[in-house]
């Protein structure tokens, strides 16, 4: 299989673009400056694929929607949102060093966003392509999902630029992962005095605790894990509420069932206890299978590539379970997401943005309408 394309990719270019979304920060939920950042990102599509890009407004910020016309037949998806809160770029601003560029967002997402952009540049015909980049990737997608599932299915074959897995491994599997949070109601009393006439929420929240730890599986790939817990307001009062969030990754769909009945039916422990849950299994498992016939092309082009299944959750996590062909790991080849070390190997953006290319190509040629195979293929 061969690339053909009439333009070059240049990482100049490339890290100009890369630079201006890094300078734009982005975090979840701040609306002024998600605004101002899906502006560049617009922008940026616009000047490198001509057309129009799209804002789509939401209660968290503005998705960008492009579309090189035609009959829809590949979907790129990515994020603009970042972890980082505002006044981070001061602290750690954009920086070229030794062959690594580092800032707040580069390796998660923003360097896939420009490999993904570059790449689909060097198309001499960009028809039935679209991109999505949506807001709130980082707290859920509750206001992107629905978007994001009409149009995998309008396209029938999804690339996710979340970054590479170690070595520039492409992610081919991700586990469902969610959220729950417990919420504990006791009773108030004087600790010294009459603790007996209380109802102790962090006693019962410790049970609830190693209940809920001894819910994993690490055989089936389940993790469910207590991160953060509260609980009182002072030292000589029995605490009369407690809260306990619980992080939960599945590789299954019947262990996302499995998690989700265990916590709906949570018992208390002790007397004149209330409990109630919130949460669930948010993204569902990706599963393999649905990355099989992208990654079979993408090993085409790209020899030797690896591809790993994933604790973490992402977009494609939703097309994936809609059956829809989903390829993800795409984006920028370095590490440290959500850390202060983050990175994007520089020497690699070139490459990426190439696969790309030849991806889009492969898909077009290969993939029916809808993403249904050619006849050949069935």
């Amino acid at each position: 299989m061969t690339m053909h394309s009439s333009a070059d990719v240049r990482v100049e270019e490339m890290l100009d673009d890369l630079r201006r979304l890094v300078e734009v920060e982005s975090p979840s939920r701040d609306l002024e400056a998600l605004r101002a950042s899906a502006g560049v990102v617009a922008e940026m599509i616009e000047r490198r694929l001509g057309g129009r890009a799209v804002l789509v407004e939401s209660r968290v910020g503005p998705h960008v929607h492009w579309s090189g016309g035609g009959d829809p037949r590949v979907l790129v998806l990515g994020h603009h949102d970042t972890v980082f809160p505002l006044g981070t770029l001061a602290r750690r601003p954009f920086r070229l060093d030794q062959g690594r560029v580092t800032g707040p967002g580069v390796f998660d997402m923003l360097g896939g966003l420009v490999q993904a952009v570059h790449g689909l540049a060097a198309l001499d015909d960009r028809t039935g392509v679209e991109i999505l980049v949506t807001a709130d990737e980082e707290v859920g997608s509750g206001a992107s999902r629905a978007l994001i599932e009409e149009r995998a299915r309008a396209c029938g074959a999804v690339l996710v630029f979340e970054g590479a897995g170690e070595g520039g491994a492409l992610k081919t599997g991700r586990k469902g992962c969610g959220t729950f949070e417990l919420s504990v109601r006791g009773r108030a009393a004087h600790a010294g005095l009459e603790p007996e006439a209380g109802v102790n929420a962090l006693v019962e929240a410790a049970h609830q605790v190693l209940d809920l730890a001894a819910l994993s599986r690490p055989e089936a790939g389940t993790t469910v894990t207590p991160t953060m817990a509260s609980a009182g307001t002072t030292d000589n009062v029995v605490p009369a509420e407690a809260t306990v969030t619980v992080d939960v990754r599945v590789e299954t769909e019947g262990e996302k069932e499995r998690i989700e009945s265990a916590f709906a039916n949570l018992r208390p422990h002790l007397d004149e206890v209330e409990i109630v849950v919130r949460g669930a299994v948010g993204r569902p498992p990706m599963p393999r299978s649905a990355s099989e016939r992208l990654f079979r092309l993408a090993r085409r082009l790209l020899p030797g590539v690896e591809g790993v299944a994933v604790g973490g959750g992402s977009d494609g996590n939703f097309t994936a379970a809609l059956g829809v062909p989903t390829l993800d790991g795409l984006g920028a080849v370095g590490g440290g997401a959500h850390a202060d070390h983050e990175y994007v190997v520089v020497d690699a953006m070139v490459p990426r943005a190439r696969l790309v290319t030849g991806l889009v190509e492969a898909i077009r040629e290969e993939f029916g309408p809808a993403g249904a195979p050619r006849a050949a293929d069935r």
